[in-house]
């Protein structure tokens, strides 16, 4: 349409000059170093039109290849594009052989090669193909040397999901320190500390987390699984000192979490803290848990005292069968054998479990019924391991 009116354009201008020039054609006479030539203006004009084409045409010819190579390069981008496409669709419907092949073909003409190379390594993992996922990384590490960072996250995370935990750290430490990918690093980083349970390095972290996740409040679960970590850690070493100076360091709103607080009370207990009883009674009161009860049981404090207590809390659980073994194990320290049996049996009515039934069975001893505590033994072992096991054949009497 453009062209159709420039054409039109040209033959009314041209048809008003040529009506100028048939009524005086005129002459153009030009003079250089003697030689005179003398031109009609019409014929000036072909000629000027004649050389403009001229020079047109030779331009067009000495920039056809470079056109060429243009349209080819496009074209050559289209395909690669269709070929990423493709690869992704792959991918997402799990044919990650094909995914890789689509990925990589016509990769140098992509015009995301880095891109490329990454999903092309995802490709790789998946199918088990370690050699050739390095090589999918190295070749991006070569294509976009700016973009190493983003390569050797990529391989972090490949080497987490093969529990490659030491490789994974050793690579994240060669990480530019973009802000960017610091925190990408210390997601990767979380995941390896909790899946190595290494609550210490992980509480490192912990001040990083809470500046980048100040408010979105989604720390909170991470924290509650570290410092219970710690605490149970602790718990078993019977360093109350240690115990102490971790329970300074819980935030407030978690030191009523309770695996922490059955972690706390039982790393002071197993390390002969004594004076714990007010404290937690109180953690009892507060939040009901069976573990807490039972390392009620465990405390210093006189089992008298301590009997009043559980028959208290007894009179609104009756059927604890928690509470119930710890009144019978505390009636056992008192020698209230009679009183202890009740309990015992009361739990084991209500739901068996092999330390109730190893507590009944000393009982029995105790009691001199040897043949009873044997069965009770017989039974709580049955219930740590139900398969029975085939009875031996009697001995010949000699």
């Amino acid at each position: 349409m453009k062209t159709s009116i420039l054409l039109l354009l040209a033959l009314a201008v041209g048809a008003l000059i040529a009506q100028f020039l048939l009524q005086d054609a005129g002459y153009v006479l030009i003079s250089f170093h003697g030689y005179r030539i003398e031109f009609s203006v019409p014929m000036m004009i072909f000629l000027l039109a004649l050389g403009y084409l001229l020079i047109r045409v030779i331009l067009r010819i000495i920039h056809a290849p470079k056109k060429l190579g243009e349209a080819a390069g496009r074209a050559s981008q289209r395909r690669a594009g269709k070929h990423f496409t493709r690869g992704l669709i792959a991918m997402a419907e799990g044919n990650w052989a094909r995914g890789e092949r689509m990925l990589t073909r016509g990769i140098r003409n992509s015009e995301t090669p880095l891109l490329n190379y990454l999903a092309a390594a995802r490709a790789a993992q998946n199918q088990g193909q370690h050699k050739r996922r390095d090589r999918w990384l190295e070749m991006a590490r070569e294509q976009s040397p700016d973009s190493a960072g983003a390569v050797l996250l990529a391989q972090a995370g490949f080497q987490i999901d093969e529990n490659q935990y030491a490789k994974a750290l050793k690579t994240l430490a060669k990480l530019p320190g973009t802000q960017d990918q610091q925190g990408q690093a210390l997601d990767l980083k979380t995941r390896i500390y909790r899946a190595t349970a290494d609550w210490n390095n992980l509480k490192k972290l912990l001040p990083a987390l809470r500046k980048r996740d100040a408010k979105s409040g989604a720390l909170a679960g991470l924290e509650q699984e570290v410092f219970g970590g710690l605490m149970q850690q602790a718990e078993s070493g019977k360093d109350t000192a240690v115990v102490d100076a971790l329970w300074k360091e819980i935030p407030g709103r978690l030191k009523s979490d309770p695996v922490i607080l059955r972690a706390y009370f039982g790393g002071l207990i197993n390390g002969g803290r004594h004076g714990l009883e007010p404290r937690l009674r109180k953690a009892v009161r507060t939040g009901w848990d069976a573990r807490l009860i039972e390392l009620y049981g465990q405390l210093e404090t006189p089992a008298a005292k301590r009997i009043k207590k559980v028959e208290n809390w007894l009179l609104e659980r009756s059927e604890d069968p928690v509470l119930l073994k710890t009144a019978g194990n505390l009636c056992m320290e008192e020698k209230l054998w009679g009183m202890a049996r009740s309990y015992l049996e009361s739990s084991i009515g209500i739901r068996p479990d092999p330390d109730t039934y190893q507590l009944y069975g000393q009982l029995l001893e105790r009691l001199g019924e040897s043949v009873a505590a044997a069965e009770a033994f017989r039974n709580g072992l049955g219930l740590v391991s139900p398969a029975r096991l085939p009875a031996l054949e009697k001995l010949p009497q000699a």
